[in-house]
């Protein structure tokens, strides 16, 4: 008598293969949300230890911005040309400091900088968190009483929600002065002229809208950063996998929130 979950072919059953799918991927949302609620509570109750909070800061904000400043100049160089070529098509050249403005600080600025942190940041607490899981570091602050939640993972949550919108705030100047670059000299807009569109056309909830995000998406970096750090497996094949899958999982994260968010703040009308 053949088995219930296999065809008379022999092979598997294709619906139980997408039950155990669906399963396994009910049960990993749980495991998430139940780490990240313990981990958010751990960042916001005291004991704090600002010294690894501190250092953690340096780590994430100091050592990030130069990829991020750099990636943030050739974005708004790279838009303000489409926008042109773009506008040129109906005769709205003069449109360029403003979409280029409103593109980045309410989407570009915020979204490229969570996505090269994903990279950097996350898959960095996630390979550190492995290597003293496997090697029973963690283990042994449990022995001795110490919460790895209050003294390992709740420092890297709020270096990361201090120090995203910080990045941001200089991504969004950066890449608005990268559109105003090409604009001069590639372009032949009048530098005043740029910066005062440039500065009438913005407002304080456009940049408030692109913080709020990075507030966000630094929760989503460091939190899966620590989770998959926290589940790394034995061996050095089991800390680069941890790494690669928490990179992977806070872009997508990054960019599945802000999508939430921009529908969000569209509805309520920022």
């Amino acid at each position: 008598m053949s088995n219930v979950s296999t065809h008379k072919s022999g092979f598997p059953n294709p619906l139980r293969w997408i039950g155990a799918g669906v399963l396994g991927t009910f049960a990993e949302i749980g495991r998430l949300s139940t780490f990240a609620g313990r981990m958010t509570f751990a960042a916001f109750t005291p004991r704090w230890f600002f010294g690894q909070i501190w250092r953690q800061m340096i780590q994430i904000g100091f050592y990030s911005f130069p990829v991020v400043g750099m990636s943030a100049v050739f974005i708004g160089a790279a838009l303000a040309l489409n926008i042109y070529s773009g506008g040129s098509r109906f005769g709205a050249e003069q449109f360029v400091p403003n979409i280029v403005v409103l593109g980045i600080t309410r989407e570009l600025g915020a979204v490229i900088t969570g996505l090269m942190l994903a990279g950097r940041v996350s898959a960095g607490i996630s390979a550190e968190i492995g290597a003293m899981r496997v090697t029973e570091q963690i283990d042994a602050l449990e022995t001795l009483s110490a919460s790895p939640f209050r003294y390992l993972y709740a420092p890297r949550l709020l270096a990361a929600v201090i120090s995203l919108p910080i990045l941001v705030a200089a991504s969004d100047i950066i890449g608005v002065m990268g559109g105003w670059l090409v604009s001069v000299f590639s372009l032949d807009f009048d530098s005043a002229t740029y910066l005062r569109n440039t500065l009438d056309f913005v407002t304080a909830d456009d940049i408030i809208v692109g913080l709020t995000k990075a507030v966000v998406f630094g929760a989503v970096i460091a939190i899966m950063g620590c989770y998959q750090g926290d589940r790394s497996q034995a061996g050095a094949t089991g800390v680069g996998r941890a790494a690669t899958l928490s990179m992977v999982g806070a872009a997508v994260l990054v960019l599945a929130t802000n999508y939430i968010m921009s529908n969000l703040f569209a509805e309520l009308g920022f």
